[in-house]
C-alpha cells in the first residue's frame, strides 16, 4: 500500500454538498487530495432504517502523522455538524482513515488500515475505482480481492 486513503460518508442534508465541504476542509486542514473515486449510493450498513448514504474515497498527500490525521477529520467531521450519537446511525459526513501507506497501527483510539474494510462493499467499490490492485498490508490482498471476497451484499451504485 503506497497511499494515505480516507473515506467519506453523508446521509442527511445534501448529501453531494456535503461531500464537496468535507474534501474542501480536507484540502485546507489536512493536506491535497491526489484522486477521488466517483460517488456511490449506498443502503445503510449496520442499522437500515435510515436514509441510503453516499460515498466517495479520496487519496490524499499529508505530511501528518497518522495521529493527526485522526485529529484533523474529527474536527471537520464536528466542524460539519456530526454529533455522535449511536454507532452506525445517520449523519452530516463521517471521514474514516481506510489506510495510511504500509503502516499497521493499533491502539484504543485509532486502527489502521481500518478493521472493516474487507467487509464493506460501500468502502471497496470506490476504493477499488482509483486503487484497485494496492495490497492491503494485514491481508495480503488486493482491493479487488477483498471485493469479490466480500461477504456484503447491499447493492452500492454509481451516481
Amino acid at each position: 500500500m503506497k497511499g494515505k486513503y480516507l473515506l467519506l460518508g453523508t446521509n442527511l442534508g445534501d448529501r453531494e454538498k456535503n461531500l464537496k465541504l468535507a474534501v474542501i476542509s480536507i484540502e485546507k486542514q489536512v493536506g491535497k487530495v491526489l484522486r477521488r473515486s466517483s460517488v456511490f449510493e449506498s443502503e445503510a450498513w449496520g442499522y437500515h432504517d435510515q436514509p441510503s448514504f453516499y460515498n466517495q474515497v479520496l487519496e490524499i498527500n499529508t505530511t501528518i502523522s497518522p495521529e493527526s490525521l485522526l485529529y484533523a477529520v474529527k474536527t471537520i467531521e464536528k466542524e460539519m455538524g456530526r454529533i455522535r450519537n449511536e454507532k452506525w446511525k445517520e449523519r452530516m459526513i463521517d471521514i474514516d482513515i481506510l489506510y495510511y501507506e504500509n503502516e499497521i497501527i493499533d491502539t484504543r483510539k485509532l486502527i489502521i488500515p481500518h478493521p472493516e474494510i474487507q467487509n464493506r462493499k460501500f468502502t471497496l467499490v470506490p476504493l477499488c475505482e482509483i486503487s484497485a490492485a494496492e495490497i492491503h498490508p494485514l491481508l495480503g490482498k488486493t482491493n479487488l480481492e477483498l471485493l469479490k471476497e466480500t461477504p456484503d451484499i447491499l447493492e452500492v451504485k454509481k451516481i
